[in-house]
């Protein structure tokens, strides 16, 4: 596993209504997020790759649907530099995945009726009131990007 990369399979609930899952506990985890966003992708989809220079993001993989998930470890001074991982994550594997600053990563989805996907950053999108500048680079606009996901 990559160093600072942390998953956890969601421990799902499961009675005749349905299933709960716990997806974040501040008690359990260090991190803490500021924000929250749920997004829809469409089957064959690719979202990124990009990465954050000071932002981790929480992504949570429950359903509907699958993703690929790849990561690369573009940290200098990381145990794992220059590694790579990829993981099938969603309905099939629920779980969330933090990522660490300086790991470039996307997904893909691979559900033939798409897949949903939630992130709890732990910086908001912009900075406050939206006015800073994107803490993002995105190697999915740079055709030379050794970074792709097909």
């Amino acid at each position: 596993m990559m160093a600072g990369v942390i998953i956890k399979n969601l421990k799902k609930f499961t009675d005749d209504r349905g299933w709960l899952a716990e997806i974040y506990r501040q008690d359990e985890d260090h991190y803490q997020p500021l924000m929250s966003y749920i997004s829809y992708t469409k089957n064959g989809v690719v979202r990124g790759p990009h990465e954050h220079v000071a932002q981790s993001d929480l992504f949570v993989f429950a359903g509907p649907g699958d993703f690929e998930l790849h990561l690369w470890d573009r940290r200098e001074t990381s145990a794992t530099a220059g590694e790579y991982f990829k993981i099938v994550a969603g309905e099939s594997n629920p779980c969330t995945v933090i990522v660490p600053p300086g790991v470039v990563h996307g997904y893909k989805c691979i559900s033939e009726l798409g897949a949903w996907s939630v992130n709890l950053p732990n910086k908001l999108y912009k900075g406050d009131k939206k006015l800073a500048e994107i803490d993002e680079i995105r190697w999915e606009i740079d055709s030379a990007s050794p970074y792709k996901i097909v």
